[in-house]
């Protein structure tokens, strides 16, 4: 048998893998344009004009490259069962850059072109940040727990991925339930579905249906999409990535952070492939998930790339080579050739948006599961600056809808009516980094490292002494208040590590 005949660029398999990393990656897709075209109310012709076409530029050459890359692999070990690592826009991103910083600055503006340019320069910083984490991710994934690393995670999950999905559910809840359900059976239970459709197909199909025959859908809106119809071009973007960088500094604190989890994820699942049995280079195969995210935003996307969970899945359902170049092939066809808009006016939003809540689901949950049950409680801890973080948010939506501020009102008017506004800003800023060091503390002071614990308390100290976290801005002293409570925190727990030593040894003979 020839060498060639060992590495085909399609078996059978891969129907079932396209089917799932497509469909995922459509999915991941149709939300982060509905989120902006509908939820913020970008304009169309940015939303379609720039931000698809460089998006689906992004995720698509990612795939190809992939694809080309278990080829390359399949080719030099003689085997024909390798498969390509899956690729796509990265889900927690997409709804922390379009509700967290592009709608923030829209709103407060009515600047779009503004708006976008920030996040254009937040997605162009995130992917430095994911290049230069393919060298560095291992250090870092070393010196932080777990528990802190998926806790943070988690806040965001818990709050501005599922929280506003589950709100928008229950408006139309006979749509929105009935695809809950649908994806809750599929994809926890795992319970197959007549012809073994896709749970997230059918989810989709089932809410579509639903939607027209209510006349929840408007046919109008369809026309509308139909006569809009045009071909989109990639167009680089750096004139709105230079001008979205002079305004990108109180974004950092979430950038950097989110960038840092992009990279550990992205080195997890190489990892995994691995265990399944495909050994790619880590190195590379991080670099290209780095150049996929910087490739999107130099043709103004505002959201970043990975490699995706799933390697192991794929590999067991028969998928190699083919399920990866024909999903980015099907992507670029979507995106590029105007069908997006349609699909968006044909399927309804409430019947994607369960799909978040299950993710939501999944994260919050995997932050527990995947942790020593004694660390639970610095999972706990590294959601609280998530939900003060998301309170502050919603208290700013409800002030600036009644034409006023939080400056504006006073703060001791709102603490009269319970609302301690100034607290949650203060713990809500940076709430990724927040989350982080606060659970790396208390997971370190769980099992009686306090040294460890100590030296991460200063690493609060610095970032809040800079105003990476705890302040809207950065600049020296701009949390100088949190960097002495970090600093006294710090000695309090290195007093504790010289301080009957032998007592820091941690008995888990429980567990």
């Amino acid at each position: 048998m020839s060498r060639k005949a060992l590495v085909p660029w399609w078996v059978r398999g891969d129907i079932n893998g396209f089917f799932g990393l497509f469909t995922n990656s459509l999915t991941n897709v149709m939300t982060a344009t509905g989120l902006l075209a509908f939820a913020i109310k970008f304009p169309d012709n940015l939303v379609y004009g720039r931000i698809v076409p460089g998006l689906v530029l992004s995720i698509g050459l990612g795939n190809l490259y992939y694809a080309w890359q278990a080829r390359r692999l399949s080719l030099k070990e003689g085997r024909d069962d390798v498969t390509a690592v899956p690729y796509g826009v990265s889900v927690p991103h997409y709804f922390i850059c379009s509700f967290l910083v592009m709608g923030p600055v829209y709103l407060k503006t009515g600047d779009w072109y503004l708006a976008w340019s920030i996040g254009v320069a937040w997605n162009f910083v995130h992917a430095i940040i994911e290049i230069a984490g393919a060298f560095v991710g291992g250090f870092i994934r070393r010196v932080t727990p777990r528990a802190a690393m998926l806790g943070t995670l988690a806040g965001v999950a818990l709050t501005f991925i599922a929280m506003r999905p589950a709100m928008e559910v229950w408006e139309v809840p006979y749509i929105g339930l009935v695809c809950l359900a649908i994806i809750l059976i599929g994809w926890f239970a795992r319970k197959s579905f007549p012809g073994n459709i896709p749970a997230g197909l059918l989810a989709i199909l089932a809410g579509t249906v639903i939607g027209w025959a209510s006349g929840y859908m408007k046919a109008e809106s369809l026309a509308q999409a139909v006569a809009g119809f045009s071909v989109a071009v990639p167009v680089p973007g750096l004139a709105a990535i230079i001008n979205g960088m002079q305004y990108i500094g109180p974004y950092l604190a979430m950038a950097i952070p989110l960038a840092i989890y992009d990279f550990l994820e992205s080195m997890n699942n190489v990892e995994s492939a691995e265990a399944a049995g495909d050994r790619y280079n880590t190195v590379e195969t991080m670099l290209v998930a780095g150049i996929g995210t910087l490739v999107g935003a130099l043709f103004g996307s505002p959201f970043p790339t990975l490699v995706y969970i799933g390697h192991p899945g794929w590999k067991s359902v028969g998928a190699r080579v083919g399920y990866s170049w024909a999903t980015g092939v099907g992507i670029l066809v979507v995106g590029l050739f105007g069908i997006l808009p349609l699909l968006l006016a044909l399927i309804p939003l409430v019947a994607i948006l369960p799909i978040l809540l299950y993710i939501g689901l999944v994260i919050g949950s995997q932050s527990f599961q995947a942790t020593p049950a004694r660390h639970a409680p610095g999972v706990v801890l590294a959601l609280v600056p998530w939900i003060a973080n998301y309170v502050q948010n919603q208290v700013d939506n409800a002030l600036t809808a009644a034409g006023t501020s939080a400056a504006q009102l006073g703060y001791d008017a709102l603490r009269g009516a319970g609302v301690v506004y100034r607290g949650m800003e203060v713990l809500g800023a940076g709430a990724i980094l927040v989350g982080m060091i606060l659970g790396a503390i208390c997971v370190f002071i769980v099992d009686r490292k306090f040294r460890e614990a100590s030296y991460y308390a200063l690493f609060g100290a610095v970032c809040s002494f800079f105003g990476i976290i705890h302040s809207p801005h950065l600049g020296l002293g701009a949390a100088w208040q949190p960097a002495i409570g970090y600093v006294l925190m710090a000695l309090v727990c290195y007093l504790m590590a010289v301080y009957r030593p032998s007592e820091n040894v941690l008995e888990l003979s429980d567990e």
